[in-house]
């Protein structure tokens, strides 16, 4: 009886796999060539083997009226989000994925047109490749839409994702600040503004947000302590390493730090954390002095490695607007020097510490330098190139 009862369901797999959507295997270019082939758009999942939710799909997706609509509109496939090509992939489209299973839908020239985060139902799944095919309706023309002036709540929410997915934070930013100013202060700590938090907002200057730090436990009542730290750290944190966030002046980056502390980070954490961004903002400002004491006083007070010093002696070297700087990098390298590197690190170390003499003008220390690097180099069987363009510079 056992026997014939999984014959049963073997057999009832077997029908539903055959009645729903036919993803192919075939590797991602091959899809793509398959779709141009037969003038047809492609339907992608992007799922994990290990995603309870993605699970829980695979009886919607293999429903018959789900497969017989996707296989005669779309060429199927799915990708393994943990499967280095689908990296690749995600890489190459410049694509990121914000929660799983996600619906992608690609023209044959692989040009994203549309992207879904369904409700399972057969009805809500078939809905999405309808509007896959709809020109009017689809993500692709989202900004052209927000161009003409839609701002309806569940389109800028909709927008706002799309620019989550595809890397464009000035859309997402846009549309979330559009959605903020929509909203009643009243509603901010409910469960969908909650989500909003924890999903789209990316700028630590949206309404939203800043009403947040300014009620912290209101949400740490409402979702703990812990989520909320979590949220607002993570709005922090992509605000600051953001490609707006790298032009911020140093006035900001110095709020984005008083704010991690206030959300509860260590404040030595939050200082690691801002420490990058504090130099480059002082370098571009101009403001040499005040970059080389914001680094000078990180050294005095942590314990660094030989390649942490290498590191800031390289990016100073690089980076700094003007010499001002050398005095302080030559002690650097004289620091890690202390610290018994290897012959390679010392190969660099003497290296950097003759590009810094060389720009603040001693000349007659910066060959000296030089020539210890190139024959640590040279000990060592390293490229020995860079030294020998360095020593003509210096000659």
């Amino acid at each position: 009886m056992k026997k014939i009862l999984l014959l049963l369901v073997v057999a009832h797999i077997s029908v539903a796999q055959k009645s729903g959507i036919q993803f192919k295997p075939t590797p991602v270019e091959k899809v793509f060539q398959d779709a141009r082939r037969a003038g047809k758009p492609v339907f992608l999942e992007i799922y994990s083997p290990t995603c309870h939710v993605c699970q829980s799909f695979m009886p919607t997706l293999a429903d018959g009226r789900v497969g017989k609509f996707y296989n005669d509109k779309f060429v199927n496939t799915k990708l393994d989000i943990d499967q280095p090509s689908t990296k690749a992939f995600l890489e190459k489209n410049r694509l990121f994925v914000p929660s799983l299973p996600l619906f992608l839908y690609f023209d044959p020239q692989q040009n994203l047109i549309h992207f879904a985060m369904s409700n399972n139902s057969t009805d809500e799944v078939i809905r999405h490749g309808t509007n896959a095919l709809n020109t009017s309706v689809r993500s692709q023309n989202m900004k052209s839409r927000y161009q003409q002036g839609e701002r309806s709540t569940n389109f800028l929410i909709d927008y706002a994702m799309f620019g989550r997915i595809t890397r464009d934070t000035v859309a997402n930013m846009a549309a979330m600040n559009d959605y903020a100013r929509q909203q009643s202060p009243a509603t901010f700590t409910n469960q969908t503004n909650w989500l909003a938090l924890q999903k789209l907002v990316l700028d630590f200057e949206n309404p939203m947000f800043q009403y947040m730090l300014g009620h912290l436990d209101a949400y740490r009542k409402a979702y703990g302590a812990e989520p909320t730290q979590k949220v607002a750290e993570n709005i922090l944190m992509s605000s600051l390493y953001s490609g707006r966030g790298a032009q911020f002046p140093v006035a900001k980056i110095l709020q984005i730090r008083q704010d991690l502390t206030k959300i509860g980070i260590d404040p030595r954490v939050a200082a690691n954390r801002t420490l990058l961004p504090e130099v480059n903002a002082y370098f571009r400002a101009r403001q040499t002095n005040k970059a080389v004491d914001r680094m000078d006083n990180q050294v005095a007070s942590n314990q660094l490695t030989v390649l942490e010093y290498l590191y800031i002696s390289r990016l100073f070297n690089r980076a700094s607007p003007d010499a001002n700087d050398a005095p302080t990098v030559v002690k650097w390298v004289n620091k890690a020097l202390a610290l018994k590197p290897t012959p390679k690190e010392q190969a660099d170390l003497y290296f950097e510490q003759a590009e810094a003499y060389r720009r603040g003008g001693k000349s007659t220390d910066a060959q000296k330098a030089a020539q210890k690097s190139m024959e640590l180099a040279q000990t060592s069987r390293l490229d020995t190139r860079r030294n020998v363009e360095q020593m003509a510079k210096l000659k």
